[in-house]
């Protein structure tokens, strides 16, 4: 298939971009970034790129964009300023908010004034859809929460919505994504390893993970099976309380689990993003269950095994 990705540039396109490849797509990334700040050297050759800022509104009247779009068989849209790099001031929270509601409501817009009606649109949220909680359980049946993560997942998922009526459209609740090279395990694991690691906060707000392999496996997945359609929470069938993740990822490195992180210089760099930090939820997935989604990773012991091995 032809396939048109948005935000498949970094820490998840580093993965997911091979594995397309190797099922025999026909791909083009979107992004503002040059071709050699993509984080997949070896792939590059095998890659369409147009580099444009898909958050502009006037951008969507290229005629390359244009074509690609008609061309396309499939649209992934992962696009999406990081949530946790930076304290969240207002203007940061804009750049969050209209990184990710901006650039798929054009997509949605651009699509039905063009008719175009690609075969599935797979497009990304965040299990901060659910709001923090240090003792409820989240499902896809939940409701929203109403802090700002909540709400700025609960509109850009109301723009996905909008999409062409005969496209079938995935939406990805993600949660917290481990790879050794990039996302929270990446910034952690420099850390544990010189022996200085320790639980964030008290260490009983919630983790629900997913290793980046099994999150591009239901990617790929969702490509192929028409029974993914509509919401998934992108999340292991287990999700661990930080002071047990503390001390099982210290174990698979053979290091000590000592030092805390206290909850206050989070708060003060990151601003109100450390509550995400300090209270987390816990999730799970109905649905991936139901559909018998068999995960590589479905225990945080062999997901950091498989993570923390030479």
């Amino acid at each position: 298939m032809k396939i048109l990705l948005f935000g498949c540039s970094g820490f998840i396109g580093k993965e997911l971009i091979p594995r397309l490849i190797k099922e025999k797509h026909e791909i083009c990334i979107v992004s503002r970034k040059n071709i050699d700040q993509l984080q997949m050297k070896n792939s590059l050759s095998m890659i369409n790129f147009l580099k444009l800022d898909a958050t502009n509104e006037k951008n969507w009247s290229n005629e390359n964009l244009i074509k690609k779009l008609k061309d396309s068989d499939g649209i992934i849209n992962l696009i999406g300023e990081p949530i946790a790099d930076k304290r969240w001031t207002d203007s940061q929270k804009k750049e969050i908010e209209d990184s990710r509601i901006n650039t798929t409501k054009y997509l949605m817009k651009n699509l039905k004034s063009l008719k175009i009606n690609p075969k599935f649109i797979i497009n990304a949220s965040a299990i901060g859809y659910y709001g923090t909680s240090l003792s409820n359980e989240f499902t896809e049946d939940s409701t929203n929460g109403e802090d700002f993560l909540a709400k700025l997942c609960k509109n850009w998922e109301q723009e996905a919505l909008k999409k062409p009526f005969f496209t079938r459209l995935v939406i990805f609740r993600i949660g917290i994504v481990l790879g050794k090279d990039g996302g929270a395990l990446g910034k952690m694991l420099p850390i544990f390893k010189l022996g200085l690691g320790g639980p964030i906060g008290n260490g009983n707000q919630w983790m629900s993970w997913i290793h980046r392999d099994d999150l591009c496996e239901l990617i790929i997945n969702a490509i192929k099976d028409k029974k993914y359609n509509g919401i998934f929470n992108a999340v292991a069938p287990e999700p661990v309380k930080m002071r047990e993740f503390s001390s099982k990822l210290a174990s698979s490195l053979k290091r000590p689990n000592l030092l805390p992180v206290p909850g206050a210089p989070l708060r003060l760099m990151l601003g109100d993003g450390a509550k995400l930090v300090l209270e987390g939820q816990r999730v799970i997935s109905i649905r991936l269950k139901n559909n018998f989604f068999k995960f590589k990773y479905p225990t945080l012991q062999n997901a950091l095994a498989a993570l923390t091995k030479n």
